[in-house]
């Protein structure tokens, strides 16, 4: 007689074939082409099996869903896994594990790692859902991937004796992909490759590749922001074809038969505010003010760079501006979307050049409103080549020495003032949202090295242009849709009420409420919210919190509004150098101008204009991410030689692991809840908060700590932080 663990181990044996078998036959029944999904019982009653073998073919049954085998409906019925399958987008996680978003879903499926089926990060898949078990999310297997997000990936390389490995940048790439011998290009560990993915396995391989370019080493000064550069794919050298173009066809200066036929305004006096640093100058600003007989009227010229005379349709150069949709702006680098002999020359509106434009001529009121507006093709000279600082000295300081250098244009200044301020009132009036976030300015040495981060403030200079290009902006939108002409439009959807109805739960923790109607909150009651906050501890969190509750704008060719703008019109005509909606809208409003647009072409714009918006604000979101990614990058790299040290900061953000704390200079740091010793700690989702047990202490947002830099880690973009004490509350003076 066996030993009882031998026979017991027999008995598991028989068992486990025994479901195989089982899983075989059903599998065979469900492929069937005659077979149409049933319930479990149904199936019971057409394969003979009695009530109480039920349970065995439940198990059989969910075997084969959690295989991904089979699917089973909402109502319970059992089929072929394309019968119940939902179709979404893959994201990964470092862990190998993942989730699929399905539209109309409210929470993601979790999909374990031996159950991605291969899928990467990004990937378009096919899944089957089991039952959701109480207390857990619905959990799902991968069936198929319909299409691949990553046939390149950019990583670091590491060598063993006969093959390779390709660690990938992406944190949301949970494999590494094995290079075999000879389809290295010669990489050593530590090289920075791109790896082109030629079999992508099932899941229960790594995915295998072959190098085809190697950046440098992972330390070479630049191959930082090269890498990032390659995973966003972002174009860098324009194709012979276009740089031909520019050669023969871009001219240093406008000729004379250029200027014919338009409304010349060389004699008016106008500049270009913008950074010290920038070089495509592609908007100017004109005011004057005239005052008689009990009524005042501003006239404000804005002057757009008229792209589009020189990049015309489907040219070389348009193709390629599509195909780039934006300037890319890197902390060390800009990656234009048009060649500089057009963005630094003959579209940058230089002072003391010919130049030709789009101009958007306004009157307005005493009170700021507008009572009429041409828009028109317009040669023009700009005087004064301005930045935000100079201007901002002479409007907000009244700088003496800066004043004297600008002496002939310093009554236009503060009439711009006077006018911005009526603009912004009336915009503040109807509701618009004014979010205020500082932005870092990153200062890098010739080798990349970071010297110096700090918040990059609005001034009462960049206010005034953005109050203009806004102006401007409404007007085109507010033309071109009573006019019922095909077009592109900016617009920002009204938030989800959901996301509405938790922020409002969440800053009632703060003493604050919104009201809503229906469900729906206006933008007066966040504009509002931002004004009651403005200058406490918790407005940079607060504020954080209101936009990451909002939609994302995009551009559309319906007009639905634009509601972070409070505006019932609006469009991007103000920048067709560096972002692509601009330049077809110049089209489509100097065809306009020039006499109509005929039937076919009404037809021609309806057709491309759907892609057009679709494509532009894809790229304008690959562009954010880079830039985003690049930012991240740099300050890790400057907070490295700070280890050790101590900083007053603001959490900005709990979890479960820990808290975010941010400092002054906006970078953002990790505090693990397992460095908090000497207590256990609970996150209170409802309130964000996290709590000691014992000693009761609380983490929340908006609270001022003090911490320690611990660490940071360039290859993860992340900074790490241990939590000293709270902030030494500063003396009164």
């Amino acid at each position: 007689m066996g030993a009882p663990g031998h026979t017991e181990g027999l008995r598991q044996n028989m068992k486990q074939e025994l479901l195989e078998e089982r899983k075989k036959r059903m599998a065979e029944l469900l492929a069937d082409p005659a077979y149409v999904p049933m319930k479990l019982k149904e199936l019971a009653i057409l394969l003979g099996i009695p009530k109480e073998q039920r349970d065995e073919l439940k198990e059989v049954m969910d075997a084969l869903v959690a295989e991904g085998k089979a699917g089973i409906s909402k109502k319970g019925k059992y089929g072929r896994p394309e019968s119940f399958s939902l179709t979404g987008v893959f994201s990964g996680t470092s862990k190998g594990f993942g989730f699929v978003a399905i539209e109309g879903w409210a929470e993601d499926v979790f999909i374990p790692p031996d159950k991605t089926g291969g899928a990467l990060n990004g990937d378009t898949v096919r899944i089957v859902t089991e039952n959701g078990k109480k207390g857990r999310r619905t959990e799902g297997t991968v069936i198929r991937v319909l299409e691949r997000a990553n046939e390149k990936l950019v990583g670091y390389y590491q060598k063993s004796k006969n093959f390779g490995f390709v660690v990938p940048d992406n944190q949301k790439i949970g494999c590494d992909v094995f290079i075999p011998q000879g389809k290295d290009m010669g990489a050593v560990t530590g090289h920075k490759v791109v790896v082109n993915i030629t079999d992508f396995k099932d899941g229960k391989q790594n995915p295998e590749g072959k190098i085809v370019e190697i950046l440098g080493h992972i330390n070479d000064p630049g191959v930082d922001i090269l890498s990032i550069v390659r995973a966003y794919e972002l174009p860098e050298e324009f194709p012979d074809e276009v740089m031909a173009q520019v050669e023969g066809q871009i001219p240093d200066a406008v000729p004379e038969k250029d200027k014919a036929g338009r409304l010349d305004l060389r004699d008016v006096p106008m500049v270009t505010i913008d950074g010290e640093d920038a070089k495509d100058l592609d908007d100017a600003v004109s005011l004057s003010k005239e005052t008689g007989g009990g009524r005042t009227v501003y006239r404000l010229g804005v002057h757009i760079a008229d792209v589009s005379h020189y990049v015309t349709e489907n040219s070389p150069l348009d193709k390629e501006a599509l195909r780039r949709g934006t300037s890319v702006y890197l902390v060390d680098r800009v990656i234009p979307m048009l060649p500089h002999r057009l963005s630094n020359g003959i579209c940058s509106l230089n002072a003391g050049e010919d130049r030709l434009a789009l101009s958007c001529l306004m009157e307005f009121d005493g009170a700021g409103r507008m009572v009429s507006h041409r828009i028109a093709e317009t040669v023009i000279r700009v005087d004064r080549r301005m930045s935000y600082t100079d201007v901002n000295q002479i409007i907000t300081y009244e700088d003496q020495e800066t004043m004297e250098r600008y002496e002939e244009l310093v009554p236009m200044f503060f009439l711009m003032k006077e006018l911005a301020d009526l603009l912004r009132a009336n915009r503040m009036k109807r509701g618009a949202i004014d979010f205020d976030f500082p932005e870092s300015k990153i200062l890098l040495d010739e080798k990349g090295k970071p010297l110096e981060i700090r918040p990059y403030e609005r001034n009462a200079a960049t206010r005034l242009i953005e109050d203009f290009m806004l102006a401007a902006n409404e007007t085109v939108a507010e033309d071109y849709f009573w006019q019922e002409v095909p077009f592109l439009y900016r617009t920002h959807d009204v938030p989800d009420p959901e996301k509405m109805k938790s922020l409002a739960v969440f800053i009632n923790n703060f003493g604050y409420t919104v009201r809503s109607q229906k469900g729906e909150i206006h933008p007066g009651e966040l504009q509002k919210l931002l004004g009651k906050i403005e200058g406490t501890p918790e407005e940079a969190l607060l504020s954080r919190l209101v936009l990451r509750s909002m939609k994302q704008a995009k551009y559309t060719v319906i007009n639905s509004g634009h509601f972070g703008l409070a505006a019932k019109y609006y469009t991007h005509f103000t920048s067709p150098i560096r972002r692509y909606p601009d330049l077809q809208i110049h089209r489509i409003i100097k065809e306009n101008l020039r006499g109509g647009l005929s039937g076919k072409r009404m037809g021609h714009y309806e057709r491309l204009l759907p892609e057009v918006a679709v494509k532009t604000s894809a790229l304008e979101r690959r562009a954010d991410e880079a830039e985003r990614e690049t930012d991240k990058l740099k300050k890790c790299e400057y907070m490295s030689r700070f280890v050790g040290e101590e900083f007053d900061g603001v959490i900005s953000g709990v979890t479960s692991w820990g808290f975010y704390v941010e400092l002054p200079n906006t970078v953002e740091g990790l505090v693990r809840v397992n460095d908090l010793t000497g207590d256990y700690y609970l996150f209170d989702e409802h309130s964000l908060e996290l709590k000691g047990e014992m000693t009761r202490r609380t983490f929340k947002l908006g609270q001022k700590v003090r911490v320690r830099v611990t660490g940071t880690d360039k290859f993860s973009r992340t900074v790490d932080f241990a939590w000293v004490g709270d902030c030494p509350a500063k003396q009164e003076e």
